[in-house]
């Protein structure tokens, strides 16, 4: 059957409901894609919301499909990343009998680095005894590998320690003068994203091609003829991120363990380097002392003036001049060693930015982890350069989400990302949230910074988890309040309990399904 647009194929009569057994057609579905279709044969700027249950994803990848156009679609999280391409896309290529070629291309730390895997075991130096197990599974996975994707390695969990270690940074890359530039899964995986007429990223890989943050990692988006938000609504914060400055702790502590590394094969001679290192390293962890011993953020203006603040970066300013001057000496002896100059060189023209008076396109401010921190300088204003990037590349440009409008109004979006001109679309969800879920506010509850908020917050979900019989997901903000909540439920309730960095995430997922009555607890990418 010749079919005309993407609504017919979405009806009951179409292929998708003769592939999916339980498939029902939705208007809402079938006029997104209607509309979509419309978007990417005109080129039009469209921003669409449609509420939870609709079935987004199908709307956009079914008129993506079949517009015989290169599409690039970015989504939101890395786990809906591999949902689409795994499942989704496959899925509906085959019902539509389409000859399409799809590519999934994650930001660099997803894709194992054979030249850090390389100093790492050169190295052999652990502060955990799980990371020298790791390394065995990790070695032995690289033997095998095809893609180098870590989301691939079932035997090592998802958090594990290893992984920062083993894979590479826009920062700490060699680039073209790598030994291993050649097998790199980097450019392979590039290689064949550009290749592909649908191609998966997600907004930080997007926005990271966008600012050109990566020597020849600029060429995405030209190459395309339209491009598909998912999960629109979180685009203007990546877009602060990534079109602003930050300076991290694991930036820093990453450049010290890696001239360390550089250094043993390299054979700078200088002495004094590893000695310099580790001096480096006294000096980030004290600076992040004297941000206090919780966990917040705060605007940077607060705390810069307080005598130990300002005492602890004038030491690491200090301490990271003399480690750059060094690292110049050494940088003659090799290419990984000149890499580390030149990332020392960038970190201390950062960290002075944060001692001068910031403009007032700029916020200031940092955020604390348990041993980490990171200093951002946000712009004001991320409108002006999303628009001029949209008005530079004349295509469709398409953006969906369940949450974007206020009200019946989407001012406030188009308003945040220059977006003054799209044509908007709004679909109520086709659940009925009265008669088919429950909603459970527990009223008594400290703040959520309280030293006893999460024993609080289990103590309320006990009695929930027994009358659901188990069949729970418990999302957590933190991995410290996940791994507290995990020893509270211990042997308090009759059902599989299942934690999230006990095993990979798509085994724990796998587990949770098929037994039926589990509890998972998780955090981090599981939100």
């Amino acid at each position: 059957m010749d079919w005309q647009n993407s609504f017919e194929l979405l009806s009951a009569a179409g292929p998708l409901a003769s592939h999916l057994p339980r498939f029902t057609p939705r208007p809402s579905q079938q006029e997104l894609a209607q509309r979509i279709d419309q978007a990417l044969a005109d080129n039009l700027l469209f921003i669409a919301e449609s509420g939870t249950g609709t079935g987004k994803t199908f709307a956009y990848l079914v008129p993506a499909l079949r517009s015989g156009k290169k599409v690039l679609i970015s989504t939101g999280t890395k786990n809906l990343q591999d949902q689409l391409f795994h499942h989704d896309l496959p899925l509906i290529r085959k019902a539509l009998a389409l000859p399409i070629t799809t590519a999934l291309l994650k930001g660099r730390a997803n894709y194992l680095c054979l030249h850090r895997l390389e100093g790492v075991e050169l190295e052999n130096r652990f502060n955990r005894k799980s990371d020298a197990r790791n390394l065995i599974s990790v070695r032995a996975w690289a033997q095998r590998t095809r893609t180098g994707d870590i989301a691939e390695m079932g035997d090592v969990s998802e958090d594990a320690t290893i992984w920062p270690q083993v894979t590479s940074t826009p920062d700490n890359c060699l680039g073209g003068t790598c030994a291993y530039n050649n097998e790199c899964y980097v450019n392979q995986a590039r290689r064949e994203a550009l290749k592909a007429d649908i191609l998966v990223v997600n907004h930080h890989l997007f926005f990271a091609d966008l600012a050109l943050r990566e020597e020849g990692f600029g060429q995405l988006l030209p190459g395309v003829d339209a491009v598909i938000f998912d999960e629109a609504h979180q685009l203007p914060e990546v877009a602060a991120a990534f079109f602003g400055i930050s300076l991290s702790a694991r930036q820093l502590v990453d450049l010290c363990h890696d001239v360390v590394s550089e250094d043993l094969k390299e054979s700078s001679a200088i002495a004094e380097l590893p000695t310099q290192a580790r001096g480096l390293e006294k000096a980030i962890a004290d600076f992040r002392l004297s941000l206090g011993l919780e966990v917040r953020r705060a605007a940077w203006h607060k705390v810069v003036s307080e005598p130990r603040v300002h005492g602890a970066i004038a030491d690491l300013k200090e301490k990271l001049t003399a480690f750059c001057a060094l690292l110049e000496l050494a940088a003659a002896k090799g290419e990984g060693l000149a890499n580390c100059w030149r990332r020392a060189d960038v970190l201390l023209d950062r960290l002075f930015l944060f001692s001068e008076q910031t403009t007032p396109e700029q916020i200031a401010w940092f955020e604390t982890t348990a041993r980490g921190f990171v200093l951002h300088l946000t712009p004001m204003d991320i409108a002006t350069p999303f628009r001029q990037q949209v008005t530079n590349y004349k295509k469709a440009w398409i953006f969906t989400s369940a949450t974007l409008a206020i009200g019946d109004s989407f001012s406030h979006f188009q308003d945040q990302l220059g977006l003054d001109e799209a044509q908007t679309a709004r679909w109520e969800s086709p659940f009925d949230y009265r008669q088919q879920a429950l909603l459970y506010l527990p009223k008594g509850l400290p703040p959520p910074g309280a030293g006893d908020y999460t024993q609080r917050i289990v103590d309320r979900a006990l009695p929930v988890l027994q009358a659901s019989r188990g069949r729970a997901f418990m999302l957590f903000t933190s991995h410290r309040a996940l791994k507290q909540a995990a020893e509270l439920l211990q042997g308090k309730l009759d059902y599989p309990l299942l934690i999230q960095g006990s095993m990979p995430r798509a085994e724990l997922l796998a587990r949770f399904r098929a037994l039926g009555n589990a509890i998972l607890l998780g955090t981090s990418s599981f939100w």
